[in-house]
């Protein structure tokens, strides 16, 4: 494996990474800004406040786009698995 190689696989593994992982991130930013918002507005400053929402939104964005994310996982390891195959 050359290093074009190695960094072709590095960026497409990052690439992957980030979209499999986009959703959640999002989601949760989201409801984490709208709590905010919340506690500025009644001034409740608990901390605790944003964990059961947040916790509850990633469990949501999993069941929902758990069947893409697991595609597009195992796309990218079909293609290494034919990458490694062709050395």
């Amino acid at each position: 494996m050359d290093s074009d190689t190695a960094m072709h696989l590095l960026s497409e593994t990052l690439l992957t990474a980030a979209k499999i992982s986009a959703p959640i991130l999002l989601a949760t930013l989201a409801v984490g800004v709208v709590i905010s918002i919340f506690q500025v507005v009644t001034q409740i400053q608990e901390m605790t406040l944003t964990f059961i929402p947040k916790l509850i939104t990633v469990v949501a964005m999993v069941v929902v786009t758990g069947a893409w994310m697991m595609a597009v996982v195992v796309e990218f390891t079909k293609r290494l698995f034919g990458l490694i195959a062709g050395m």
